[in-house]
């Protein structure tokens, strides 16, 4: 089989591809995203109905969901799969989310409970997976070699096995630099008692997110007034401002919150290696590592941790890391 593979560089991506080879099919990939990530709907449209003339694929294929495949496939009559990997993805709650050619795979099966019924047929549930010989290979390799790589802030050096032992470790973003809550303006003092409550309550439950359920009618005209630029979906969409804010503003800012006070209470006693992209000015007891390589640091880094922290997004309810 022929896939057409729309990329956006989703650390997800190079595992499947490898699986989809390893069983026997042949991958063309549409790269623009990976280094655009300006690319508008309509561009995306071009991208994708010009790489099916060209290739002759019999399915278009991505990580996470983007309406413009589903409808592109939808007029060739192909088969569009994603596999959704994060939350919230607003596109979900796009009138495209209904079209027949989809064949949409979800991680969380909370989230597949709420999708399935807009279409029946072509919404699955599917865990996450990873690619475990590849990981067991690159530690294996670190292991023998003593060292894993040029250390690319030095290229004189290289980066030892040892540099990569931790007492504790986490890897990823601490959501600050991606949380629009944040730009609430003149709010009042009663939407910021209520809001401040509701984050504190969430914080201290897990499986379950009732932040859309407890969001009152006033309070969701106030949130909206002191938003600049409030996310809006096209008028062909499911989402309400309900679930906008709980999922796309709220959601981030818990993330956030939790993330930052969970590593600033366990670096004030203990060795924490954080490795992230986020400014961690406030965080002055962490240890800051910088990005690290998904393919050949991170399983490393997974195997010589003596724990590895995992903070998952509160509106996963039941998805579960796969690294």
């Amino acid at each position: 089989m022929k896939i057409l593979f729309y990329r956006y560089n989703s650390i997800c991506e190079p595992d499947v591809i490898q699986a989809f080879k390893e069983l026997g099919h042949s991958v063309c990939e549409i790269r623009e995203e990976m280094t655009n990530k300006a690319v508008t709907p309509s561009e995306c449209v071009h991208l994708v109905s010009n790489a099916l003339e060209k290739t002759n694929s019999n399915i278009v294929f991505s990580i996470n969901f983007y309406p413009a495949i589903s409808e592109v496939c939808n007029i060739y009559h192909l088969p569009y799969v994603c596999w959704i990997v994060d939350s919230p993805v607003m596109e979900l709650y796009t009138k495209s989310i209904t079209n027949p050619w989809n064949r949409v795979f979800l991680f969380d099966n909370t989230l597949y409970q709420e999708f399935a019924p807009l279409n029946q047929d072509c919404i699955y549930y599917l865990p996450l997976a990873t690619n475990v010989t590849a990981k067991q290979q690159v530690i294996k390799q670190a292991k023998k070699s003593g060292y894993v790589m040029p250390d690319v802030s030095n290229s004189d050096s290289i980066k030892k096995l040892c540099q990569y032992k931790s007492d504790i470790a986490f890897i990823g973003s601490l959501y600050t630099e991606k949380n629009p809550y944040d730009s609430l303006r003149n709010t009042s003092d009663f939407f910021n008692g209520y809001m401040d409550g509701l984050i504190e309550a969430q914080l201290k439950v897990y499986g379950y997110y009732f932040v859309q359920e407890a969001l009152t009618e006033n309070i969701i005209e106030e949130f909206k007034q002191c938003m600049p630029d409030f996310y809006t979906q096209p008028q062909s969409s499911y989402i309400t401002d309900r679930a906008t804010i709980a999922q796309y503003y709220i959601g981030n800012k818990i993330a956030a919150v939790e993330r930052q006070r969970m590593l600033s209470l366990l670096s004030e006693k203990y060795d924490v290696d954080l490795y992230t992209g986020s400014d961690t000015s406030s965080l002055p007891h962490i240890h800051n590592r910088g990005f690290a390589k998904t393919l050949t640091e991170m399983p490393i880094i997974f195997h010589e941790s003596k724990i590895n922290l995992n903070m998952t997004a509160k509106p996963i309810r039941t998805g579960i890391p796969y690294l």
